[in-house]
């Protein structure tokens, strides 16, 4: 499985944001823009806490089998590579939707910060923003957890290798 770069998160984010700027722009020059939703940030936040709950869960048994501790339960590498792949897929899902929750944030501060209805809309998107990144980082901690030791040579070219 290739490795997130964070570039590409940041590059998603910030084409998302600027999409979503032009977007509630044009939206609200043709009439009401729609609200953002209470539950985005709620959802981001729960998605992170569980990217972060199996990411400790899965260092500590791999540590503990390392370790060769008696009783330690193993880790199944098909678990392991399901979470993974739950959490880069969570983390591009997490850049883009955060990237849309700052284009829309910004552009209510921005253009409608006179209306408070408005403002607590920039709230919520703001939350979904830091919610977002949070799940990034988590799914960031979990791809390090799962790091195999022999990942390190990928990087090389083959004829180093031998």
């Amino acid at each position: 499985m290739k490795e997130l770069r964070i570039r590409t998160l940041a590059a998603l984010f910030v084409v998302a944001g600027v999409l979503s700027w032009g977007g509630a722009r044009l939206w609200d020059s043709l009439g009401t823009l729609p609200s953002v939703p209470v539950a985005a940030p709620i959802v981001l936040g729960a998605i992170a806490a569980v990217l972060l709950a199996t990411a400790l869960s899965l260092r500590s048994r791999l540590k503990a089998q390392r370790e060769r501790v008696p009783g330690a339960k193993g880790v199944d590498p098909m678990m392991a590579a399901r979470a993974l792949l739950f959490g880069q897929a969570s983390a591009l899902v997490a850049a883009l939707v955060s990237g849309m929750y700052g284009g829309t944030g910004l552009f209510l501060l921005i253009e409608r910060s006179d209306i408070p209805a408005r403002t607590d809309q920039a709230l919520y998107a703001g939350l979904a923003v830091a919610g977002g990144i949070a799940v990034i980082a988590a799914a960031v901690f979990l791809e390090r957890v799962c790091r195999l030791p022999d990942d390190d040579d990928d990087d090389l070219p083959p004829a180093a290798r031998a």
